[in-house]
C-alpha cells in the first residue's frame, strides 16, 4: 500500500518494528533500517542496481531479515519542490514494489540528503574511496531519520 503523506503511513504501520529507508540511485539503492523502537536510523548496504526483479528480491531480503514494517523512499524532488523524471522512476520503482509486499510504502523528500551525509562522512575524515562506497546507505539514513522524527512529532502532537 502506498501512502500519500506520513499521517496515512503512520496509521498504516504498527506500533512497533523497524522501517526501512531507501535512497534510490540510477546506479545503486542505499538502504537503512530503524531499530524497532524506531529512534534512530542506520545505514545498511548499498545495493548495486540491476534489474528491478533482483533489486527488489534483495530489498525483500532484507525487509525479512530485519523484521521491517515499512518502508520510506526517498523523494528526489526539484529544489523549487516541483517533481521531475527522477520522481517520476520513483513513483514507478514504488508501485512496482507495492506489488510485490504488503508493506506500507511512502516517501519522503530527500533534497540534500546526499549533500548532509557527504558532510558528515568528510568531518569524520572519511577516504575518498570510503565515502564513495557509503555515500548512498548514509544518504538513506538520513532520509528514513527524516521520517522517524516526523512520526515521534506525529505521536506526540496527535
Amino acid at each position: 500500500m502506498i501512502c500519500p503523506d506520513a499521517i496515512s503511513f503512520a496509521d498504516a504501520i504498527p506500533q512497533l518494528g523497524s522501517l526501512a529507508g531507501l535512497d534510490l540511485g540510477t546506479v545503486t539503492i542505499g538502504v537503512a533500517v530503524s531499530d524497532g523502537l524506531r529512534t534512530a536510523a542506520s545505514p545498511v548496504e548499498t545495493i548495486k542496481r540491476r534489474k528491478f526483479g533482483l533489486d527488489a528480491a534483495r530489498l525483500l531480503e532484507i525487509f525479512a531479515q530485519r523484521d521491517v514494517a515499512g518502508v520510506v523512499l526517498g523523494l528526489p524532488m526539484n529544489m523549487d519542490g516541483s517533481e521531475g523524471p527522477r520522481c517520476q522512476a520513483t513513483r514507478s520503482f514504488a508501485r512496482n514494489l507495492e506489488r510485490l509486499t504488503p508493506l506500507p510504502i511512502t516517501f519522503w523528500d530527500e533534497r540534500l540528503s546526499t549533500v548532509a551525509a557527504e558532510r558528515v562522512l568528510i568531518e569524520a575524515d572519511t577516504s575518498r574511496k570510503r565515502r564513495a562506497e557509503v555515500i548512498d546507505r548514509v544518504a538513506a539514513s538520513y532520509i528514513l531519520q527524516g521520517m522517524l522524527d516526523r512520526l515521534t512529532h506525529l505521536k506526540a502532537n496527535p
